[in-house]
């Protein structure tokens, strides 16, 4: 499991999206590292870790991976963030361990109360679906920068580098087999996702948004965000799936200021 380390301080792990990797957060890693020691992993089966075969995707699956590389680094509690379907990832392993989660930053997480990917996700993985996909999906590297524009609120913000580094990975034997596997559960797993959310609704969570997001729609921030009990929103105008990479600034000096606070006061 490859992962990148920085910084000193209180443990901080970074959970990339579907499609993403540890690449999604080089413009925070250096900022979160002077307040932090930041991991940032890549999950097993994407970006440049093993792809073991049939690898169990399902988000139980990922979230106990997940605690089992905190305890090879040697970390008993941390804060966790994670982005869209990494953020269904941390709730879960905060679900399975809340006693290791000291505070939660979701960013676009895949949710339960969000209707993206409850159609698609039963085509993809049906049994004549998913060979099509798998076949066509190499052509994705074509389409790439079209579909990396659509997870933007404003294109124009797209920096020089970002699509090679995303596409990297996709040179990788097997680069989009995983996505089929986490699809596969996708119903059942969103149904277990909100069966736990009531063990995690103790941890202080900040929820970080676009307005524009069309992976994750911004309009079930509400009814996650009232599932904590202690629960900040965060919504940035215009933007798009990703504020990490679209106001990196903005999005960094969020999440400093939510890890600063004492938490008795957030």
């Amino acid at each position: 499991m490859r992962y990148l380390r920085d910084g000193l301080g209180p443990p901080l792990i970074l959970l990339h999206g579907l499609l993403g990797y540890s690449f999604s957060w080089r413009h925070a890693i250096p900022v979160f590292a002077r307040y932090a020691t930041v991991h940032a992993v890549d999950m097993l089966g994407v970006g440049f870790s093993d792809r073991p075969p049939d690898l169990d995707c399902c988000l139980r699956a990922s979230a106990e991976r997940l605690l089992r590389f905190l305890d090879a680094v040697g970390i008993v509690e941390c804060d966790l963030l994670g982005t869209s379907h990494g953020g269904a990832v941390a709730m879960m392993a905060a679900a399975l361990a809340p006693e290791r989660i000291r505070r939660l930053i979701l960013v676009a997480p895949v949710n339960p109360y969000a209707d993206q990917g409850r159609r698609a996700a039963p085509l993809l993985t049906s049994r004549l679906g998913a060979p099509v996909f798998l076949q066509v999906a190499p052509l994705m590297k074509l389409l790439h920068g079209y579909l990396l524009s659509r997870l933007f609120g404003d294109p124009h913000r797209i920096r020089a580098g970002t699509l090679q580094g995303y596409s990297a990975p996709f040179s990788q034997p097997g680069a989009f087999a995983y996505g089929i596997s986490v699809l596969r559960t996708w119903l059942r797993d969103l149904d277990e996702l909100e069966a736990a959310l009531p063990q995690i609704s103790h941890i202080p969570t900040l929820l970080v948004w676009g307005s524009c997001d069309k992976a994750v729609d911004s309009a079930s921030a509400e009814a996650l965000s009232r599932q904590f009990e202690d629960c900040r929103v965060v919504m940035f105008e215009g933007v798009g799936h990703l504020p990490y990479e679209e106001v990196p600034e903005e999005f960094n000096r969020t999440v400093v200021d939510f890890l600063a606070a004492p938490e008795n006061d957030i």
